[in-house]
């Protein structure tokens, strides 16, 4: 039997079982209650946000109908104006422009917010009502898999307990017969010490009688030994039996309390884990992450088309420019702003004499009235120059008033959590009411002096137009104008017949000249649109036969000259570049070898007329020039090709123009980097070629061994001279208005601000000169000379 000890500590081990397993239980019940509240929150949180977007889906079509009916307002008004072609013109305008598009990108955002509530009513909302109904059913398939893992996690549990009730209750069997065992061997060995005992006692009696006794006792004893023998013999199997069951109890309780804590362990660490990450979690947070870049998508594109809509409108606020609206305007009420027709002389009863007569006894009168108006003249100028500085100068003041940039507001946009500082920030902005007074009382005080002035600079401006028209047709009558004179023989000097066997048409040289003088580090050539009226000018003189750029005068608009160069290629009949070579060119395009393809290039275009490549090479040497200044005009050979690709080279009917236009333009490029490669050299074709200083210079046949004739051939003589006689020159000091790298030895390299000693002209173009201790060619253009150093 079990001591009360044991008895005790059974029941008590017992009972911290079973308070470790109602543990178990009662968080297992907790982990399901747990999991519930997860899926309300999770319902709640998705009906929080159908709620919202719902909200907001409706706060979006409320603001796009709004406006939709602030754009419609205006431009309804724009619709009703009576006259519909004078709204039409002014269209053109670069501030009508801008309010256009303003009133285009109220519309755009109305269309955007409308999208923007479709997109939520119909995409996003729902997304989330499909993500919740999903969740709860899935939550549901969860807890029953949960419920299923925690009844078998309660079955292990109890398999524990009954295995280790079992390995009690053998054990217990175990230690009852071991006991009985060790009482059964006491026995034995107390009945063993009681036979030797009495044989001890009973040795000196008489051997009959005492054999008697011993005889009976050993039997006695023989058979109480064999009853205490077999019943140690039983007690010992007993016990033996016992004791191995109660090994194979405990060895089976020891593995299931193995397999229990495993199973336990796998639950809490493992089975929770993927419950909640494969089960109730299943798809929901990549279903919510979807619905949610749905709405980042949405919001984005919104962003990004008002971005687009801001950048155009970007754009035409940099594009407003009272000079080209100006142009405009008069372009478009020409018949209203054109000069009307002259005055001419009403003849009274058959006076033919249209003429002032200088002739005796008014001459004196002319002459002295000449004298009068001359100095009268001058001194209206004088003061009316005054005028004009200080009138200039108060536009200036003006303009500084109204172009300061105090269109920065991105501080009101700096949310803190305090919202004093974001209202300090806004009260102490430019547009705080203090400061506006004081800048609207400056600006109309300064433009009340400004228009005072300006009313005084155009009288006085009126008064000397008609006093000068005067004085000039006395002078032209009495011939005493020598400025008459000379202008009008620098007139006759400007016109010239172009001659029809000359290789470079006169527009093209003359324009060229001009701008390779006067204009290659002027900011945007050939990108930037000149005066149409100057452009109609020049190109109708040139028509006549005359050249308007002739001479030095620096008097003509650079973009317009510009632009009549690309309006005669663009005007010509058949373009530069034959239709029928377009294909092959384009092949050549698609050459990544920037060497093979100028080579493939040259083949093609040496298939052309001699009169067209001449005229090519003439006109790509220049714009190769011209692109090394693109850091002072901005016109590197890509931005050329793109202004005249369209001019040289028009893309034949039935292609993409848009993609082709880019191969013509990647072709121009091309051509005007690799032009020494591609064109012929003057030994191989015979022709004028473009000269960096804006003149040709003619290569012909009769020099010995076909060479050509170059600036150095031309100067040869001159220099041969100057070397003659240097003691007798007085050298004359110039300075270098632009960078210069010579193309020859003959040629001196300098740069721009460098000191330069001139000997004497070698040409028209060139001058012989010293720089850095070497003797050589200076070119004309890229110099100034004082002139009160030049004889």
């Amino acid at each position: 039997m079990t001591s009360p000890a044991k008895f005790k500590k059974d029941k008590e081990i017992i009972a911290e079982y079973d308070t470790q397993v109602k543990e178990i239980r009662a968080q297992l019940t907790e982990q399901m209650k747990c999991l519930d509240q997860q899926c309300e929150l999770r319902v709640q949180l998705l009906q929080d946000l159908q709620d919202f977007f719902r909200k907001k889906a409706e706060i979006e079509m409320d603001y796009s109908r709004n406006l939709e009916k602030l754009a419609e307002r205006f431009l309804a008004k724009t619709r009703s104006t009576k006259d519909q072609q004078f709204k039409k013109d002014q269209n053109v305008l670069s501030p009508v422009n801008c309010w256009n598009l303003l009133l285009n990108q109220v519309k755009r955002e109305s269309r955007d917010h409308t999208t923007l509530s479709d997109i939520y009513l119909n995409n996003i909302i729902p997304r989330f009502v499909q993500v919740s109904e999903d969740s709860g059913r899935l939550f549901k398939k969860s807890k029953e898999v949960g419920q299923q893992l925690q009844d078998d996690l309660m079955k292990v549990l109890n398999e524990l307990y009954s295995v280790m009730k079992t390995y009690h209750m053998y054990n217990a069997d175990s230690i009852s017969a071991q006991s009985k065992l060790k009482e059964a061997e006491k026995q034995e060995e107390k009945q063993i010490g009681k036979s030797v005992k009495q044989e001890d006692r009973q040795t000196p009696r008489s051997p009959d009688s005492s054999s008697n006794i011993r005889i009976e006792e050993k039997h006695v004893r023989r058979s109480s030994v064999k009853k205490i023998e077999k019943m140690k013999e039983k007690r010992q199997a007993k016990y033996t039996e016992n004791k191995l069951k109660a090994i194979k109890a405990r060895n089976e309780y020891l593995l299931a309390l193995e397999a229990t804590n495993a199973s336990v362990f796998k639950y809490y660490i493992h089975d929770l884990s993927d419950l909640i990450d494969q089960c109730c979690d299943l798809g929901y947070h990549a279903s919510l992450n979807r619905a949610l870049r749905t709405f980042l998508s949405a919001e984005l594109n919104l962003e990004q088309s008002k971005h687009e809509g801001l950048d155009a409108i970007e754009n035409a606020v940099e594009n407003l420019d009272a000079t080209s609206d100006k142009q405009r305007l008069m372009e478009m009420y020409n018949n209203v702003f054109c000069p009307p027709m002259k005055f001419e002389f009403q003849p009274h009863m058959g006076d033919m004499a249209s003429q002032l007569c200088a002739q005796q006894p008014v001459q004196s009168e002319l002459v002295q009235r000449c004298q009068q108006l001359q100095s009268r003249l001058s001194t209206l100028k004088i003061e009316n120059e005054e005028v004009k500085k200080t009138m200039e100068a108060t536009l200036q003041t003006i303009q500084d008033i109204v172009t300061v940039e105090d269109f920065d507001v991105s501080d009101c946009f700096q949310y803190s959590n305090s919202m004093e500082s974001v209202k300090s920030t806004v009260s102490e902005t430019f547009m705080s009411k203090p400061s506006i007074a004081k800048r609207r009382a400056n600006q109309q005080e300064t433009e009340q002096f400004y228009f005072t002035k300006m009313k005084e600079y155009l009288e006085g401006r009126n008064l000397i137009t008609k006093l000068q028209a005067k004085h000039d047709l006395l002078q032209k009558t009495l011939g005493e104008s020598q400025r008459t004179d000379c202008s009008l023989a620098r007139r006759s000097s400007t016109v010239r017949k172009q001659d029809s066997s000359q290789a470079i048409p006169l527009v093209v040289e003359s324009c060229i000249r001009f701008i390779s003088r006067h204009g290659l580090q002027h900011e945007g050539i050939f990108r930037v649109s000149g005066s149409q009226v100057e452009v109609n000018d020049i190109k109708n003189a040139f028509e006549r036969g005359e050249d308007p750029l002739a001479g030095d005068q620096n008097d003509h608009d650079m973009d317009s000259i510009a632009g009549v160069l690309k309006l005669y290629f663009r005007g010509l009949e058949h373009p530069l570049f034959p239709k029928d070579i377009f294909h092959d060119l384009m092949t050549c395009v698609t050459m990544d070898n920037l060497q093979e393809r100028a080579l493939h290039i040259r083949k093609v275009l040496l298939a052309l007329p001699k009169t067209t490549l001449i005229v090519m090479r003439y006109l790509f040497a220049f714009l190769n020039h011209l692109s090394q200044f693109s850091e002072e005009n901005m016109m590197d050979p890509y931005n050329l090709a793109i202004c005249f690709g369209p001019s040289l080279m028009s893309v034949p009917e039935g292609h993409d123009q848009v993609s082709c236009q880019a191969h013509v333009n990647e072709l121009i490029k091309t051509i005007i980097i690799q032009h020494e490669n591609i064109f012929p050299n003057p030994r191989e074709l015979e022709g004028p070629v473009y000269s960096r200083g804006g003149s040709m210079e003619d290569y012909c046949s009769d020099s010995p061994h076909g060479e050509t004739a170059s600036v150095e051939d031309s100067t040869q003589d001159v220099s041969t001279e100057h070397h003659t006689s240097d003691d007798e020159c007085e050298p004359i000091e110039a300075i270098a208005k632009f960078d210069y790298v010579g193309r020859t030895a003959r040629e001196l390299s300098f740069k721009k601000g460098a000191s330069l000693l001139l000997y004497q002209r070698a040409s028209d173009d060139w001058w012989e000169g010293r720089h850095n201790g070497l003797d050589g060619l200076i070119p004309h253009q890229y110099i100034v000379v004082q002139d009160t150093l030049i004889s």
